[in-house]
């Protein structure tokens, strides 16, 4: 069965509501997450590299070799802020890689040219 999409109108409020801070609730910041996770794999499609964001979500990308059982070769880790922040620009690939914000396996574990994912400008 098809994963259910996120209309980019709501993935783009729910993404601009998550950036502007504040009280922003656990649902809001998982559709923010899962927009942007989505996005990723609709632009580098592909099975060789699974981008997870736990606890909200997870996605395979990047064109290669496909990967069925157990834990993929190659997996990049992160939490909600820190994937926001690289989804949308506010944080450098290299950066959060350097900082430990970022556990990346693998030798395909690069997203940095598929990052940013969204802005202002090429957003929803």
């Amino acid at each position: 069965m098809a994963r259910a999409r996120i209309d980019s109108g709501i993935g783009g409020t729910a993404v601009r509501a998550a950036l502007a801070g504040g009280d922003v609730s656990r649902d809001t910041s998982a559709t923010a997450v899962r927009f942007l996770l989505q996005v990723l794999a609709e632009n580098a499609e592909g099975n060789t590299v699974e981008v997870r964001v736990p606890p909200f979500g997870a996605v395979q990308c990047i064109e290669g070799p496909r990967h069925t059982r157990g834990t993929p070769p190659n997996v990049v880790e992160t939490d909600a802020a820190t994937w926001l922040a690289l989804a949308t620009g506010t944080l450098r690939w290299a950066d959060a890689v350097a900082e430990g914000r970022v556990h990346a396996s693998g030798q395909r574990a690069d997203l940095s040219d598929y990052l940013p994912v969204w802005t202002e400008t090429i957003g929803a």
